[in-house]
Protein backbone atom coordinates (compact mmCIF):
# COMPACT_ATOMS: atom_id res chain seq x y z
CA UNK A 1 0.00 0.00 0.00
CA UNK A 2 1.55 3.19 -0.84
CA UNK A 3 2.46 5.89 1.52
CA UNK A 4 -0.10 8.41 0.45
CA UNK A 5 -2.94 5.66 0.78
CA UNK A 6 -2.22 5.07 4.02
CA UNK A 7 -1.74 8.64 4.94
CA UNK A 8 -5.47 8.81 3.31
CA UNK A 9 -6.92 5.87 5.49
CA UNK A 10 -4.84 7.11 8.76
CA UNK A 11 -6.98 10.67 8.22
CA UNK A 12 -10.28 8.48 8.02
CA UNK A 13 -9.48 6.80 10.86
CA UNK A 14 -8.50 9.61 12.97
CA UNK A 15 -12.06 11.40 12.05
CA UNK A 16 -14.10 8.69 12.63
CA UNK A 17 -12.24 8.54 16.14
CA UNK A 18 -13.21 11.94 16.66
CA UNK A 19 -17.29 11.70 15.15
CA UNK A 20 -17.12 8.67 17.69
CA UNK A 21 -16.15 10.25 20.32
CA UNK A 22 -18.48 13.50 20.08
CA UNK A 23 -21.55 11.59 19.78
CA UNK A 24 -20.53 9.65 22.97
CA UNK A 25 -19.47 12.72 24.60
CA UNK A 26 -23.23 14.36 23.13
CA UNK A 27 -24.80 11.02 24.33
CA UNK A 28 -23.47 12.08 27.83
CA UNK A 29 -24.34 15.12 28.36
CA UNK A 30 -27.74 14.36 27.35
CA UNK A 31 -27.98 11.61 29.20
CA UNK A 32 -26.53 13.48 32.54
CA UNK A 33 -28.39 16.55 31.83
CA UNK A 34 -31.40 14.32 31.38
CA UNK A 35 -30.80 12.78 34.70
CA UNK A 36 -30.68 15.71 37.01
CA UNK A 37 -32.94 18.09 35.02
CA UNK A 38 -36.44 18.71 37.14
CA UNK A 39 -38.96 17.12 35.30
CA UNK A 40 -41.58 18.97 33.35
CA UNK A 41 -44.05 17.05 35.25
CA UNK A 42 -42.97 18.55 38.58
CA UNK A 43 -45.83 20.38 40.16
CA UNK A 44 -47.06 21.35 43.40
CA UNK A 45 -49.42 18.18 44.26
CA UNK A 46 -48.77 16.20 41.45
CA UNK A 47 -48.03 12.18 41.60
CA UNK A 48 -47.51 9.06 39.93
CA UNK A 49 -49.04 5.56 41.22
CA UNK A 50 -47.10 2.62 40.19
CA UNK A 51 -49.67 0.10 40.55
CA UNK A 52 -49.16 -3.82 41.18
CA UNK A 53 -48.12 -6.00 37.89
CA UNK A 54 -46.96 -2.24 36.27
CA UNK A 55 -43.61 -2.75 34.05
CA UNK A 56 -41.53 0.25 33.72
CA UNK A 57 -43.14 0.65 29.78
CA UNK A 58 -46.08 1.06 31.85
CA UNK A 59 -44.60 3.68 33.93
CA UNK A 60 -42.90 5.19 30.95
CA UNK A 61 -46.58 5.75 29.75
CA UNK A 62 -47.67 7.09 32.69
CA UNK A 63 -45.01 9.70 32.88
CA UNK A 64 -46.30 10.50 28.85
CA UNK A 65 -49.53 11.15 30.15
CA UNK A 66 -48.36 13.45 32.65
CA UNK A 67 -46.32 15.46 30.57
CA UNK A 68 -42.91 13.78 29.99
CA UNK A 69 -41.51 13.26 26.15
CA UNK A 70 -41.38 9.87 24.80
CA UNK A 71 -38.32 11.39 22.84
CA UNK A 72 -36.47 10.47 26.59
CA UNK A 73 -37.27 6.80 26.97
CA UNK A 74 -34.04 5.69 26.23
CA UNK A 75 -32.30 7.74 28.88
CA UNK A 76 -35.30 6.90 31.31
CA UNK A 77 -34.27 3.16 30.60
CA UNK A 78 -30.50 3.79 31.02
CA UNK A 79 -30.98 5.82 33.84
CA UNK A 80 -33.41 3.08 35.43
CA UNK A 81 -30.62 0.06 34.43
CA UNK A 82 -27.75 2.14 36.21
CA UNK A 83 -30.04 3.27 39.11
CA UNK A 84 -31.47 -0.55 39.58
CA UNK A 85 -34.60 0.51 39.31
CA UNK A 86 -36.16 -1.03 36.77
CA UNK A 87 -36.71 -4.52 38.24
CA UNK A 88 -37.51 -3.48 41.37
CA UNK A 89 -40.48 -1.06 40.81
CA UNK A 90 -42.47 -0.77 44.67
CA UNK A 91 -45.89 -0.42 44.31
CA UNK A 92 -47.47 3.19 45.94
CA UNK A 93 -48.09 6.99 45.08
CA UNK A 94 -45.06 8.91 43.99
CA UNK A 95 -44.79 13.06 44.51
CA UNK A 96 -43.98 14.75 41.14
CA UNK A 97 -43.28 18.23 43.21
CA UNK A 98 -41.61 21.08 41.96
CA UNK A 99 -37.84 20.25 41.38
CA UNK A 100 -38.02 16.49 40.97
CA UNK A 101 -35.40 15.28 39.03
CA UNK A 102 -35.80 11.90 36.81
CA UNK A 103 -33.00 10.82 39.12
CA UNK A 104 -35.19 11.69 42.28
CA UNK A 105 -38.14 9.95 41.26
CA UNK A 106 -36.33 6.57 39.90
CA UNK A 107 -34.57 6.22 43.21
CA UNK A 108 -38.34 6.92 44.96
CA UNK A 109 -39.35 4.21 43.13
CA UNK A 110 -36.49 2.02 43.63
CA UNK A 111 -36.52 2.56 47.70
CA UNK A 112 -40.47 2.81 48.35
CA UNK A 113 -40.53 6.53 49.20
CA UNK A 114 -44.27 7.00 48.82
CA UNK A 115 -46.44 9.82 49.54
CA UNK A 116 -47.77 9.79 52.93
CA UNK A 117 -51.22 11.03 53.35
CA UNK A 118 -52.72 11.88 57.48
CA UNK A 119 -55.69 11.23 59.35
CA UNK A 120 -55.50 12.79 62.51
CA UNK A 121 -58.30 11.25 65.26
CA UNK A 122 -59.35 14.27 67.42
CA UNK A 123 -59.38 13.92 71.03
CA UNK A 124 -62.76 14.24 72.28
CA UNK A 125 -64.44 12.59 69.14
CA UNK A 126 -67.14 10.43 69.78
CA UNK A 127 -67.87 7.29 67.28
CA UNK A 128 -70.01 8.57 65.61
CA UNK A 129 -67.47 11.61 64.64
CA UNK A 130 -64.89 9.32 64.17
CA UNK A 131 -66.66 7.29 61.21
CA UNK A 132 -68.27 10.18 59.51
CA UNK A 133 -64.54 11.91 59.58
CA UNK A 134 -62.68 8.76 58.66
CA UNK A 135 -65.39 8.33 55.49
CA UNK A 136 -64.12 11.60 54.09
CA UNK A 137 -60.62 10.75 53.89
CA UNK A 138 -59.45 11.37 50.60
CA UNK A 139 -56.73 8.72 48.67
CA UNK A 140 -58.10 5.49 51.32
CA UNK A 141 -60.24 2.75 50.40
CA UNK A 142 -63.57 2.72 52.22
CA UNK A 143 -64.16 -0.66 53.02
CA UNK A 144 -66.59 0.57 56.51
CA UNK A 145 -69.32 2.06 55.15
CA UNK A 146 -71.48 -0.54 55.02
CA UNK A 147 -70.77 -1.80 58.32
CA UNK A 148 -73.05 -1.33 61.39
CA UNK A 149 -70.60 -0.58 64.90
CA UNK A 150 -71.04 -3.96 65.87
CA UNK A 151 -70.05 -4.96 62.26
CA UNK A 152 -67.21 -2.78 62.27
CA UNK A 153 -65.55 -4.13 65.88
CA UNK A 154 -65.98 -7.79 64.79
CA UNK A 155 -64.61 -7.04 61.03
CA UNK A 156 -61.40 -5.69 63.67
CA UNK A 157 -61.35 -8.83 65.49
CA UNK A 158 -63.01 -7.88 68.50
CA UNK A 159 -66.58 -8.87 68.51
CA UNK A 160 -68.88 -7.89 70.96
CA UNK A 161 -66.45 -4.83 71.92
CA UNK A 162 -68.12 -1.76 72.03
CA UNK A 163 -66.06 1.20 69.59
CA UNK A 164 -66.56 3.98 72.03
CA UNK A 165 -63.23 5.07 73.36
CA UNK A 166 -61.00 2.03 71.53
CA UNK A 167 -59.14 4.69 69.32
CA UNK A 168 -56.27 6.33 70.49
CA UNK A 169 -56.54 10.29 68.99
CA UNK A 170 -53.23 10.45 67.22
CA UNK A 171 -52.45 11.67 63.44
CA UNK A 172 -52.06 7.94 61.33
CA UNK A 173 -49.82 8.14 58.12
CA UNK A 174 -51.34 5.95 55.62
CA UNK A 175 -50.10 5.31 51.70
CA UNK A 176 -52.43 5.09 49.23
CA UNK A 177 -54.71 1.85 48.50
CA UNK A 178 -54.48 1.19 52.37
CA UNK A 179 -57.83 0.98 53.51
CA UNK A 180 -59.84 2.61 56.51
CA UNK A 181 -59.56 -0.62 58.28
CA UNK A 182 -56.28 -0.19 58.57
CA UNK A 183 -55.97 2.85 60.31
CA UNK A 184 -58.73 1.62 62.68
CA UNK A 185 -56.68 -0.93 63.29
CA UNK A 186 -53.58 1.17 64.18
CA UNK A 187 -55.55 2.79 65.87
CA UNK A 188 -57.05 0.72 67.98
CA UNK A 189 -54.16 -1.09 69.05
CA UNK A 190 -52.40 2.21 69.86
CA UNK A 191 -54.95 2.70 72.36
CA UNK A 192 -54.58 -0.63 73.56
CA UNK A 193 -51.25 -0.25 74.45
CA UNK A 194 -51.25 3.03 75.90
CA UNK A 195 -54.61 2.06 78.25
CA UNK A 196 -52.29 -0.89 79.00
CA UNK A 197 -49.67 0.99 79.86
CA UNK A 198 -51.27 3.75 81.72
CA UNK A 199 -53.26 1.39 83.98
CA UNK A 200 -49.58 -0.79 85.00
CA UNK A 201 -48.11 2.43 86.10
CA UNK A 202 -51.68 3.46 88.09
CA UNK A 203 -51.30 5.52 91.83
CA UNK A 204 -53.11 3.11 94.62
CA UNK A 205 -56.05 3.05 96.06
CA UNK A 206 -57.80 4.07 92.80
CA UNK A 207 -61.77 3.22 92.80
CA UNK A 208 -61.51 1.73 89.62
CA UNK A 209 -61.58 -1.92 89.08
CA UNK A 210 -60.46 -2.48 85.56
CA UNK A 211 -58.73 -1.08 82.78
CA UNK A 212 -62.13 -0.59 81.13
CA UNK A 213 -63.12 1.51 84.02
CA UNK A 214 -60.07 3.70 84.06
CA UNK A 215 -61.06 3.98 79.74
CA UNK A 216 -64.37 5.12 80.98
CA UNK A 217 -63.42 7.64 83.29
CA UNK A 218 -60.94 9.29 81.02
CA UNK A 219 -63.14 9.73 78.23
CA UNK A 220 -65.33 12.14 80.84
CA UNK A 221 -61.70 13.47 81.79
CA UNK A 222 -61.39 14.62 78.01
CA UNK A 223 -65.18 16.08 77.33
CA UNK A 224 -64.91 18.16 80.09
CA UNK A 225 -61.93 20.39 80.11
CA UNK A 226 -58.92 20.73 76.66
CA UNK A 227 -56.71 22.46 79.13
CA UNK A 228 -54.11 19.92 80.16
CA UNK A 229 -53.31 21.60 83.36
CA UNK A 230 -56.47 21.12 85.16
CA UNK A 231 -57.05 17.17 83.55
CA UNK A 232 -55.74 15.57 87.04
CA UNK A 233 -57.64 17.79 89.15
CA UNK A 234 -60.46 17.15 87.02
CA UNK A 235 -59.51 13.17 87.25
CA UNK A 236 -59.49 13.83 91.26
CA UNK A 237 -62.82 14.95 91.75
CA UNK A 238 -64.00 12.22 90.14
CA UNK A 239 -62.05 9.82 91.81
CA UNK A 240 -63.20 11.43 95.27
CA UNK A 241 -66.77 11.05 94.28
CA UNK A 242 -66.53 7.46 93.34
CA UNK A 243 -64.86 6.61 96.60
CA UNK A 244 -67.54 8.65 98.70
CA UNK A 245 -70.28 6.67 96.52
CA UNK A 246 -71.11 10.38 94.91
CA UNK A 247 -73.01 10.17 92.06
CA UNK A 248 -70.63 11.52 89.44
CA UNK A 249 -73.61 14.27 87.84
CA UNK A 250 -71.55 15.32 84.84
CA UNK A 251 -73.21 16.92 81.60
CA UNK A 252 -70.75 15.54 78.86
CA UNK A 253 -72.46 11.59 80.29
CA UNK A 254 -76.28 13.29 79.80
CA UNK A 255 -75.16 14.75 75.88
CA UNK A 256 -73.70 11.29 75.32
CA UNK A 257 -76.67 9.65 75.94
CA UNK A 258 -79.34 11.88 74.45
CA UNK A 259 -77.19 10.73 71.00
CA UNK A 260 -78.08 12.89 67.63
CA UNK A 261 -81.62 14.32 69.99
CA UNK A 262 -78.94 16.79 71.87
CA UNK A 263 -80.00 20.30 70.34
CA UNK A 264 -77.15 22.09 72.23
CA UNK A 265 -79.30 22.50 75.30
CA UNK A 266 -79.28 19.95 78.41
CA UNK A 267 -82.86 20.33 79.69
CA UNK A 268 -84.43 19.35 83.42
CA UNK A 269 -86.13 16.63 82.02
CA UNK A 270 -82.91 15.71 80.29
CA UNK A 271 -81.75 15.27 83.68
CA UNK A 272 -84.38 12.99 84.85
CA UNK A 273 -84.14 10.58 82.01
CA UNK A 274 -83.95 7.19 82.85
CA UNK A 275 -80.97 5.83 81.00
CA UNK A 276 -77.35 4.42 81.38
CA UNK A 277 -75.63 7.20 80.21
CA UNK A 278 -77.62 9.64 82.56
CA UNK A 279 -74.85 10.18 85.68
CA UNK A 280 -77.34 12.22 87.66
CA UNK A 281 -79.67 9.28 88.58
CA UNK A 282 -77.03 6.84 88.28
CA UNK A 283 -74.15 6.38 90.73
CA UNK A 284 -71.00 5.17 89.39
CA UNK A 285 -69.79 5.06 85.80
CA UNK A 286 -71.57 4.66 82.76
CA UNK A 287 -70.94 1.57 81.21
CA UNK A 288 -68.92 2.58 78.21
CA UNK A 289 -66.80 5.73 76.93
CA UNK A 290 -68.41 8.42 76.00
CA UNK A 291 -65.40 10.17 73.38
CA UNK A 292 -62.13 8.78 72.72
CA UNK A 293 -59.55 9.97 75.09
CA UNK A 294 -55.96 10.74 74.41
CA UNK A 295 -52.89 9.96 76.17
CA UNK A 296 -52.97 12.92 79.13
CA UNK A 297 -56.43 11.75 79.77
CA UNK A 298 -55.76 8.33 80.39
CA UNK A 299 -52.44 9.73 82.39
CA UNK A 300 -54.67 12.29 84.31
CA UNK A 301 -56.99 9.27 85.73
CA UNK A 302 -54.09 6.82 86.88
CA UNK A 303 -52.56 9.93 88.40
CA UNK A 304 -55.41 12.26 89.62
CA UNK A 305 -54.65 14.87 91.66
CA UNK A 306 -54.28 14.88 95.51
CA UNK A 307 -56.61 16.84 97.15
CA UNK A 308 -60.60 16.72 98.73
CA UNK A 309 -61.97 18.79 95.76
CA UNK A 310 -65.68 17.23 94.96
CA UNK A 311 -66.66 19.88 92.85
CA UNK A 312 -65.48 22.35 89.63
CA UNK A 313 -67.07 24.29 87.18
CA UNK A 314 -65.79 26.91 84.44
CA UNK A 315 -64.13 30.24 85.39
CA UNK A 316 -65.65 31.43 82.41
CA UNK A 317 -62.64 33.78 82.08
CA UNK A 318 -61.59 32.48 78.52
CA UNK A 319 -58.87 30.18 79.95
CA UNK A 320 -61.15 27.42 79.77
CA UNK A 321 -59.57 27.02 83.15
CA UNK A 322 -62.18 25.65 86.07
CA UNK A 323 -62.81 27.09 89.76
CA UNK A 324 -62.31 23.43 92.49
CA UNK A 325 -64.25 23.56 95.56
CA UNK A 326 -63.73 20.87 98.44
CA UNK A 327 -66.98 21.79 99.80
CA UNK A 328 -70.40 22.83 98.44
CA UNK A 329 -71.09 25.90 100.06
CA UNK A 330 -67.54 26.49 98.25
CA UNK A 331 -68.72 25.68 94.97
CA UNK A 332 -71.32 27.83 95.51
CA UNK A 333 -69.89 30.66 95.41
CA UNK A 334 -67.56 29.81 92.51
CA UNK A 335 -70.83 29.18 90.53
CA UNK A 336 -72.62 32.57 91.81
CA UNK A 337 -69.06 34.22 90.72
CA UNK A 338 -69.52 32.60 87.60
CA UNK A 339 -72.99 33.62 86.60
CA UNK A 340 -72.19 37.09 87.67
CA UNK A 341 -69.67 37.55 85.01
CA UNK A 342 -72.69 35.81 82.58
CA UNK A 343 -75.07 38.58 83.84
CA UNK A 344 -72.44 41.28 83.03
CA UNK A 345 -71.51 39.71 79.41
CA UNK A 346 -67.88 38.77 80.44
CA UNK A 347 -68.58 35.22 80.85
CA UNK A 348 -67.31 32.83 77.89
CA UNK A 349 -67.65 29.39 77.41
CA UNK A 350 -70.52 27.12 79.02
CA UNK A 351 -70.84 26.63 83.43
CA UNK A 352 -69.32 23.45 82.54
CA UNK A 353 -68.52 21.30 85.43
CA UNK A 354 -69.66 18.83 88.21
CA UNK A 355 -72.98 19.45 89.52
CA UNK A 356 -74.56 19.05 93.18
CA UNK A 357 -75.49 15.54 94.21
CA UNK A 358 -79.02 16.76 93.84
CA UNK A 359 -78.90 19.82 96.43
CA UNK A 360 -79.39 22.08 93.79
CA UNK A 361 -79.72 23.06 89.90
CA UNK A 362 -77.09 21.31 88.04
CA UNK A 363 -74.19 24.04 87.54
CA UNK A 364 -73.26 22.46 84.20
CA UNK A 365 -74.02 22.06 80.76
CA UNK A 366 -74.28 24.77 77.78
CA UNK A 367 -76.51 27.32 79.52
CA UNK A 368 -76.06 28.65 83.04
CA UNK A 369 -77.90 26.34 85.38
CA UNK A 370 -80.11 29.13 86.47
CA UNK A 371 -81.46 29.10 83.05
CA UNK A 372 -82.10 25.59 82.13
CA UNK A 373 -85.91 25.22 81.16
Amino acid sequence: MSRKRKSRFGWIFVLSALLVGAAAYWAFDRYAGFADVPLASAKADASIVVARGDSFASVLGKLHAAGESPAHDLEWRLLARQLGTAGHLQVGEYALDPGTTPRDLLLRMRDGKVISHRFTIVEGWNIRQLRERLGKATQLEHETASLDDAALMAKLGFAGQHPEGRFLPETYLYPRGDSDLDVLARAHEAMRKALDAAWKTRAPGLPLASQDQALVLASIVEKETGVAEDRPRIAGVFVNRLARGMRLETDPTVVYGLGTRYDGNIRKKDLQADNPYNTYRLAGLPPTPISMPGRAALQAVVHPAAGDALYFVSSGDGSGRSLFAATYAEHQANVRAYLARYRAGLAKGPLRGVATSGEAEPASGTTPAESIP
